[in-house]
C-alpha cells in the first residue's frame, strides 16, 4: 500500500471545513467535507472514510478533487446521460408532422397513434424506440395524446339540430322533485 494522498490545499482548517459543511445543502458534499476535516485533524484515512460512509479509495479520489478544485469540487455532479435519440431539429420536425396529421393515402391511417408515430420515426430517422418514448416526446413537445372525436364525413348538422329539438327526453323537473333536491 502506497503513501496516502496529501491534502495540499490549505485554504481551510478542519473546523472551517465543518463550518462550511453546515451551510451546504448537498448531503454528499457534507459527507466529503466532514471526511476531509477528520483527515486534517489527523484521524486515519480508513476511519475517516468509514465514519462518512465511503471506502478509503473513494476518500482518496475526493482528496484529489479537493486539491484541484476546492470545496466546489466536492459537490455532487449530475451525470450527463446518453445522447438523445433525436436532435432538436428532428423533434421540431416530429412536432410539425404530428400537428399536420397523417395523409391517409400515404400513411394508411386517419389519426396518429403512438404506434404509427413510432413507425414513422423509424422510417424517417432510423431510430427504434418504444411507444412510451414517443408518448414522452409528445409531452415534451407540448402535445397531448387526446384526440377530438371523429366526425362522420356525411354528417348533416341541420338534421342533428332538428333531432335534438324534437327528442322528448328532457322535461322540466316536477315541483316535488325540486323540493327534494333542495333539502
Amino acid at each position: 500500500m502506497g503513501a496516502p494522498v496529501a491534502i495540499t490545499r490549505d485554504d481551510f482548517t478542519a473546523s472551517e471545513l465543518r463550518g462550511a459543511s453546515s451551510k451546504c445543502t448537498d448531503g454528499g458534499q457534507v459527507r466529503r467535507l466532514l471526511a476531509l476535516a477528520l483527515v486534517l485533524e489527523g484521524r486515519p484515512r480508513r476511519e475517516a472514510a468509514v465514519l462518512n460512509g465511503m471506502d478509503r479509495q473513494t476518500l482518496s479520489d475526493w482528496v484529489h478533487r479537493y486539491n484541484a478544485e476546492g470545496i466546489i469540487g466536492l459537490k455532487s455532479r449530475k451525470s450527463p446521460g446518453r445522447e438523445p435519440f433525436l436532435t432538436d431539429a428532428q423533434k421540431a420536425e416530429l412536432r410539425a408532422l404530428v400537428i399536420r396529421g397523417p395523409d391517409p393515402a400515404i400513411h394508411k391511417v386517419v389519426r396518429w397513434r403512438c404506434a404509427d408515430l413510432r413507425a414513422e420515426v423509424a422510417r424517417l430517422w432510423s431510430v427504434e424506440v418504444h411507444e412510451n418514448t414517443i408518448s414522452a416526446w409528445l409531452g415534451e413537445l407540448g402535445l397531448t395524446r387526446l384526440q377530438p372525436r371523429p366526425v362522420h364525413p356525411k354528417k348533416d348538422p341541420d338534421a342533428e339540430t332538428t333531432f335534438k329539438k324534437t327528442l322528448p327526453i328532457w322535461c322540466a323537473p316536477s315541483s316535488s322533485a325540486a323540493r327534494q333536491i333542495g333539502r
